[in-house]
């Protein structure tokens, strides 16, 4: 039984905060296991981190509570696992149990949190790393991983890459690091790559046609996206890979793009999209495989569920077949509870006038509107409608076209969609700075800082925060701000689904409790409805002519809106997330002859 039981721990040693030039090595010195003259924890002063035995280390969590970096973590895997290990990157550090199973003429998605281990699966799938099973130090050959796949499908699919047959295509996670590599524009890079004489079709379907005579380096972040996904559909391959195809990506476009990766479905060719906006998973998936572990120490993939399975497998943090809970609490999507309450509390009424904005060849007449206490008005409309444009005119960072008219002058606290650190210091002293009020008292720790998970990142420097991290550090920033009027652009950009979920539910029961206003611009679905009492929705034609309605009801305002992209809603009875009906469905037929684009309730 012991050795079952050392086999199934693993030791996670930090490398970015592990200093033992810096401390006094209180983890070797405080570990029972060296005291008894075993190397359990050693550090040498050549070591530049300290290096934990796995086979030793008896699971007391003494170095743990002792080290001033908290780089240290001993987690206790579930010991099914022990002979399920794929890949290892080195000694204390992240390990993968298992891999997603492709199938040919099928779209796999994955879902799971950041830091799980999806990009590390998707590498071993498309060739790029060759797996160790976890024996870093003499990794295995192929014969030797062929063996250890023997059974499964994926036997036949290394084979297959093996003997050079499969050619892999990946679409990376960080569009926004494609200048640095490549330069040119658009037409010419795309007339290289371009095998299957495609072109001109999925640059149609993926809006790229205006853009075609641009440097990539002029590209904003949505183009960038769209001609990343354009440049992997055109080419001729075996197995293609999405890395997160929806971000920087409106509601309308991010559906084109996923119709455009479904196009490339075949008998032969194998399809897998890792994707953090659940409805968009939901519409593009055949199958899914869900991901679960501790973020940055180690990842397990499941077996392959159907969509619906799968994703409420996800959201409710329990694998059935494994009989196994992941997560302590599930995620349900009531829209608005207790509305009535709701209408009761709301005291404090403001109004914003009629207004127009014209910027270059752009121009925006924004409907006049009311706002009151305790509410969160979501503004929905593709890319290039003026939402930013009209967040800024309320911010009063823009003045309106007409003399005299006046945007009511109230506290504004306003989170850009855009995010560049400029701090030097550490994310401690930058909240200490900036929000000392909000960061001292205990209510805001509890309601923010904690489900955002601030704490874990206090001692890093703003500089080297990932996009996650920076944008749960800039939300906070945006809320502990005293304000009247909270303005958030795209909340959930860089945010995986689980943390796009916290988030939504931080902002909701911020705004409410503290009896302010919220506006919020979001593309993910789930999070817009999830947020949502009243929306605006945006008309018009993107970047040229556009109009910015009345605060309308979810109901009517999301019905519009799903009306101009045609596409249909219906909810999970389960709970209760939106699902995007499969064009021409027989509900999607059903609902649209009856002119319910969106529910409410099932």
């Amino acid at each position: 039984m012991a050795t079952s039981e050392k086999l199934t721990r693993i030791a996670i040693v930090n490398a970015d905060k592990c200093k033992p030039k810096k401390c006094r090595q209180e983890c070797r010195k405080s570990c029972p296991v060296v005291r008894m003259g075993k190397l359990c924890i050693e550090v040498t002063p050549a070591s530049k981190i300290a290096y934990i035995s796995e086979q030793l280390c008896i699971g007391c969590g003494i170095c743990v509570k002792k080290c001033p970096f908290e780089a240290i973590h001993i987690i206790n895997l579930p010991s099914n696992l022990e002979k399920d290990t794929t890949h290892r990157y080195n000694a204390n550090s992240f390990k993968l149990h298992r891999l997603p199973t492709p199938r040919p003429g099928e779209v796999l998605g994955l879902v799971g949190t950041n830091g799980i281990g999806k990009s590390t699966a998707l590498k071993i799938l498309a060739g790029k790393l060759k797996p160790n099973l976890g024996k870093f130090l003499a990794p295995p050959d192929w014969q030797q991983i062929l063996v250890y796949f023997r059974g499964s499908e994926l036997q036949n699919y290394f084979t297959k890459i093996l003997e050079d047959d499969l050619k892999a295509i990946i679409k990376p996670q960080y569009v926004d690091q494609i200048p640095r590599a490549v330069k040119g524009t658009v037409q010419v890079l795309l007339d290289k790559k371009d095998e299957t004489e495609t072109q001109d079709d999925i640059c149609i379907r993926l809006d790229l046609t205006k853009v075609k005579d641009r440097k990539v380096d002029e590209l904003s972040g949505g183009e960038l996206q769209r001609f990343a996904c354009a440049v992997v559909c055109i080419q001729k391959a075996d197995i293609y890979m999405f890395d997160e195809p929806s971000s920087y990506l409106d509601v309308k476009q991010r559906l084109k793009a996923a119709l455009a990766i479904r196009s490339l479905i075949h008998p032969q060719k194998y399809i897998i999209v890792v994707e953090h906006d659940l409805s968009v998973l939901d519409y593009l998936s055949d199958f899914i495989c869900v991901l679960y572990g501790v973020p940055g120490a180690y990842g397990v993939v499941t077996l392959p569920f159907s969509v619906r399975e799968g994703i409420n497998i996800f959201l409710d943090g329990f694998v059935p077949t494994e009989n196994l809970r992941f997560r302590e609490t599930s995620l349900i999507f009531k829209v608005s509870e207790n509305a009535e309450e709701e209408e009761i509390k709301r005291m404090c009424h403001n109004q914003y006038p009629t207004m127009s904005k014209t910027l270059r060849s752009f121009h925006m007449d924004i409907k006049q509107g009311d706002f009151t206490d305790s509410e969160i008005i979501v503004m929905l409309g593709e890319n290039g409608t003026g939402k930013t444009t009209f967040i800024r005119m309320l911010a009063g960072l823009l003045k309106p076209d007409e003399e005299g008219v006046k945007v009511p002058q109230l506290n504004i606290s306003y989170k850009p969609q855009k995010i560049s650190p400029k701090s030097q210091g550490t994310v401690r002293q930058l909240l200490h700075a900036k929000i000392r009020d909000s960061y001292v008292h205990p209510q805001f720790a509890t309601d923010v800082m904690k489900p955002l998970l601030i704490e874990s990142i206090f001692d890093q420097e703003v500089q080297n925060l990932s996009g996650g991290e920076l944008q749960r550090v800039a939300l906070t920033l945006c809320l502990g701000k005293p304000a009247d009027v909270y303005l958030i652009d795209e909340p959930s950009a860089y945010l995986d689904s689980e943390q796009r979920l916290v988030a939504a539910k931080v902002i909701k029961r911020f705004i409410l409790h503290a009896k302010k206003t919220g506006f919020v611009v979001e593309h993910d679905f789930i999070m817009a409805t999830y947020l949502a009492d009243r929306v605006i929705v945006f008309d018009g034609v993107p970047s040229i002519q556009t109009v910015a309605n009345t605060p309308q009801s979810l109901l009517v305002g999301m019905n519009k809106f799903l009306k101009s992209l045609d596409i249909t809603f219906r909810r999970d009875p389960k709970n209760f997330r939106p699902r995007i009906n499969k064009l021409n469905s027989v509900k999607d037929a059903e609902q649209k002859r009856n002119g319910n684009f969106f529910f409410l309730e099932d």
